[in-house]
């Protein structure tokens, strides 16, 4: 008998994932969270001050560290990780700038006088303190990976001990006090306003190098985690560890890779929050920043579950929390308020999320 004669009993077709499941669906509620926090600001702040020009270009200027960050802790979160020494990572970061910049020796002879590198080498200093502060960066990340790896240990306990090491050792090179460099250079000049500048030879870039740096570094990260082998198995690691093993995954070195990674991002985040400072070593500098850029990554449908994220979605994050840091700011709230909503925020964005994912379990 012909099969077509009678009606095979089909498997049932799997089920169509729910609308609120789909990644537009989650890219759009990202988009539509950050207009209805600027909507609230710019209806409630004074005078029509939150949505000026120059208001703009600072939500920009100071979300670009906040992103630029996020983009290495999505990457972290997505293998299922965490890193919470990115900010001493950056502050470190912005003091190796300031101590190669100001480098100098003494001369002999009657009278000793001090004489900086950069009044020799005012092209070639710049650029040494930028690769050695990427390059204190990467180090650092990468130590985070190899104890991880090596030591077999969990990565909040890991990162939670470097951050102090990588805050004192900041400390440590600027002699617990901030570095001054004698001269400014193109790098304190990264994060100026070009929008609102009055100097036609800054206008015309339309944003500051910094936003520029933030964008070209987000295709990058979004082009390594959808197109490349890498970024299957940073995924892979993140969504079941034992599994990717068993497939042929090389877990250990995956995860070394992401959290180098991580430390070159935060290491990029280093340049502009030194330019953001106006060029001074401070090595107390972003305290409390892990916690932004962590929220960032939750709030862009990053899943600390690990697995799941977008380099969209944390950039989108890391707007919406500088639009609640300045909009809180010129509302007057007390700075203890506005670490109290962030706060609130990463419980709810992870309590949501953990809700999507029982319901996702329950078919």
């Amino acid at each position: 008998m012909n099969d077509r004669s009678a009606p095979a009993q089909s498997p049932p077709p799997a089920g169509k994932p729910a609308i609120w499941q789909s990644g537009w669906f989650n890219t759009l509620s990202r988009f539509a969270a950050l207009v209805g926090v600027f909507l609230f600001f710019a209806l409630l702040v004074e005078d029509g001050k939150f949505y000026t020009l120059r208001n703009l270009e600072n939500i920009l200027r100071q979300s670009s560290v906040y992103a630029t960050a996020a983009l290495g802790m999505t990457l972290v979160i997505i293998a299922a990780g965490i890193d919470l020494s990115v900010g001493s990572i950056i502050a470190l970061c912005v003091v190796m700038i300031a101590w190669v910049l100001n480098l100098h020796y003494h001369t002999g002879g009657g009278q000793t006088q001090e004489v900086y590198l950069i009044q020799h080498w005012p092209v070639l200093l710049p650029i040494l303190a930028v690769l050695v502060a990427v390059a204190a960066g990467v180090l650092a990340g990468m130590c985070n990976g190899a104890a991880i790896v090596g030591l077999r240990l969990v990565p909040f306990i890991v990162t939670l001990g470097s951050m102090g090491i990588f805050r004192g050792l900041a400390k440590g090179i600027a002699g617990e006090r901030d570095i001054y460099p004698p001269e400014e250079t193109w790098i304190t000049t990264i994060m100026d306003p070009t929008l609102s500048s009055s100097d036609p030879a800054q206008r015309w870039m339309l944003l500051p190098p910094g936003v520029w740096i933030l964008l070209v570094s987000a295709l990058a990260a979004a082009a390594l985690l959808r197109y490349t082998r890498l970024g299957r198995h940073i995924f892979a690691v993140g969504s079941n560890e034992e599994t990717a093993r068993l497939c042929g995954v090389p877990v250990g070195r995956t995860k070394i890779i992401v959290y180098t990674l991580a430390g070159f991002f935060a290491g990029l985040a280093g340049l502009m929050q030194f330019s953001f400072i106006s060029g001074i070593g401070q090595p107390t500098t972003a305290i409390a920043y892990e916690l932004f850029v962590i929220a960032a990554v939750v709030i862009g449908g990053g899943s600390l579950m690990g697995g799941e994220g977008s380099i969209l979605g944390s950039v989108i994050g890391a707007l919406v929390i500088t639009i609640l840091y300045m909009g809180g700011q010129q509302m007057g709230w007390a700075k203890w308020f506005q670490e109290m909503v962030i706060g609130a925020i990463i419980i709810g964005a992870v309590a949501l999320d953990q809700i999507r994912h029982r319901r996702i379990a329950r078919g």
